[in-house]
């Protein structure tokens, strides 16, 4: 939780930039931050959202990190080139996004690359926002090996067949049939993208399925309420859902 740390402990962490091995074999590179000082800790694929594997993007790994975590955050946007996270957005907008089957492929891969570190635990979630939230609800419900999962105001997670193209060929929420580990969803109740009856569905399908998820939603609060640099920034609630992903990955990752 924030600010709950001893002040009298050893704090230190390396963050960098490093290689591995993405989709289909393919090098992509991605930002993995890291505690120092710590015999074991778990891990989190943070999936860029759609502004792209950006700096705000860094800053969340470095924060996870000193809550004690190791971060990986895949550049899944690697092929498109070199270029500013506002230049590579664009392209991605341009292109149609990215395939699913390439998404997964580099989760699939950041989760075998956090596993075999050795600090490693053992444990590790998965967590995205906008683009990046809909990445993870997919992650959680295809792949194996994802111990928990939070979706961030991911959109299209319900996509009706209009929707649907050759890079997001299936709507995610036909897949939950597969989501094998907690789920946490946050989600602000201004947001139009997904607005809260989308978020009613999806609730619902959940709980006809009988998934272990909990929702938390948040009256004041738009898309990408926790995007400090940006005018949707809602601090109140931004740190209220905060502590409570903070409190769920440290449940289901670290046990406590």
């Amino acid at each position: 939780m924030w600010n709950s740390f001893r002040v009298q402990e050893y704090e230190g962490m390396i963050a960098e930039t490093v290689g591995m091995p993405g989709h289909d074999g393919k090098t992509i590179r991605a930002y993995y931050s890291r505690p120092l000082g710590k015999e074991s800790f778990p891990g989190i694929v943070l999936i860029p959202h759609m502004p792209g594997w950006d700096e705000w993007c860094r800053e969340t790994a470095r924060r996870f990190t000193a809550h004690g975590y190791g971060v990986l955050c895949p550049n899944i946007y690697e092929e498109l080139g070199d270029g500013t996270p506002p230049e590579i957005s664009a392209q991605v907008f341009k292109d149609g996004g990215v395939a699913d089957k390439d998404v997964m492929g580099d989760v699939e891969a950041s989760l075998s690359f956090l596993r075999s570190q050795v600090n490693a635990s053992g444990k590790v979630g998965v967590i995205g926002m906008c683009s990046g939230g809909r990445h993870t609800f997919l992650a959680a419900a295809t792949l194996e090996g994802v111990d928990a999962a939070v979706d961030c105001w991911g959109g299209s997670v319900i996509c009706p067949p209009e929707r649907l193209s050759p890079k997001q060929p299936v709507a995610p929420v036909d897949l939950a049939d597969g989501i094998k580990c907690p789920l946490l969803g946050i989600f602000g109740n201004d947001d139009k993208f997904p607005p809260p009856e989308e978020v009613d569905a999806l609730e619902a399908v959940l709980k006809e399925k009988g998934k272990d998820y909990e929702f938390h939603r948040y009256d004041g609060a738009g898309h990408g309420f926790w995007y400090y640099d940006r005018p949707m920034y809602r601090q109140e609630q931004a740190m209220d859902s905060w502590n409570k992903v903070l409190a769920f990955f440290d449940k289901h990752l670290k046990g406590t």
